[in-house]
């Protein structure tokens, strides 16, 4: 038996949260041939609401980068920022002019004046309806795993070197950074999940896209990139799939015999 953790973006859906028909045929035959399936993503679980995505045969979810690990519909462990934690980023990356979106288990918080000319802020905006919180008007009253931020125009190392004891930097590109509690990435949610499961981490497989999944790709006993992703993800995985909308997932499996 095999234990599979899959990406979300650009992994198992497109950027328009499309998840293409052979994705869902090949998940329902891993489940069916006895492997176990988990998505493991950067998103909190607050932002992990998509019905036709929840519907998928999934064993479990590990959301805000192994900040908190679901067992079909059970927390099985969770980790918050403190009160204190929080408060001091915010205001930091607030002082520094960074756009910041606090990303929680329940609710994201982000003002809309922030983001309402930002196309993504929009989508963002958008899918998450009413899981969405006013940051401001909610000060101090965040429950929140981790945060990201758009610093556009921003002196963001300055920032970075203030907030370095505490978290650690991802960045997607020159103006999206992620901010994760130190300790907490995918890899380790994979590596506290097998550890909570007594599976062996060298049965699982990580799929994935993206920078972000790298640690995820280093804690797992086998790594495939889609090919329609990053080219550090591509240059880091032990075998590189289709694209996403060339059937990369169905792809994958069927290469790993696991359908």
């Amino acid at each position: 038996m095999k234990c599979v953790f899959f990406d979300i973006d650009g992994t198992l859906w497109d950027y328009e949260s499309v998840i293409p028909g052979s994705t869902v045929r090949a998940l329902k035959l891993l489940k069916q041939n006895g492997h176990m399936a988990y998505i493991n993503t950067g998103r909190t679980r607050g932002y992990v609401t998509d019905p036709a995505l929840l519907a998928l045969p999934f064993d479990g979810i590990i959301t805000g980068c192994g900040s908190r690990i679901e067992e079909r519909g059970e927390v099985i462990y969770e980790h918050l920022l403190s009160d204190e934690t929080a408060k001091r980023a915010v205001d930091t990356v607030r002082r520094y002019g960074f756009r910041a979106i606090l990303e929680g288990p329940e609710y994201l918080y982000m003002d809309y004046d922030d983001f309402k000319d930002d196309i993504y802020g929009r989508k963002v905006m958008r899918d998450l309806g009413g899981n969405r919180r006013g940051l401001t008007d909610n000060y101090g009253k965040w429950k929140i795993s981790k945060l990201s931020c758009d610093t556009t125009g921003c002196d963001k190392h300055s920032c970075y070197e203030e907030l370095k004891d505490e978290f650690d930097i991802i960045e997607h590109n020159d103006t999206v950074v992620e901010m994760v509690p130190r300790g907490f990435s995918k890899g380790a949610g994979m590596r506290r999940l097998c550890e909570l499961k007594g599976i062996d981490i060298r049965e699982t497989i990580a799929i994935g896209d993206g920078a972000n999944d790298m640690d995820m790709f280093e804690a797992a006993g086998f790594s495939v990139a889609m090919g329609s992703g990053s080219k550090t993800a591509i240059q880091a995985a032990d075998y590189v799939t289709t694209g996403l909308k060339e059937d990369g997932i169905y792809n994958a499996l069927r290469y790993l015999e696991l359908i």
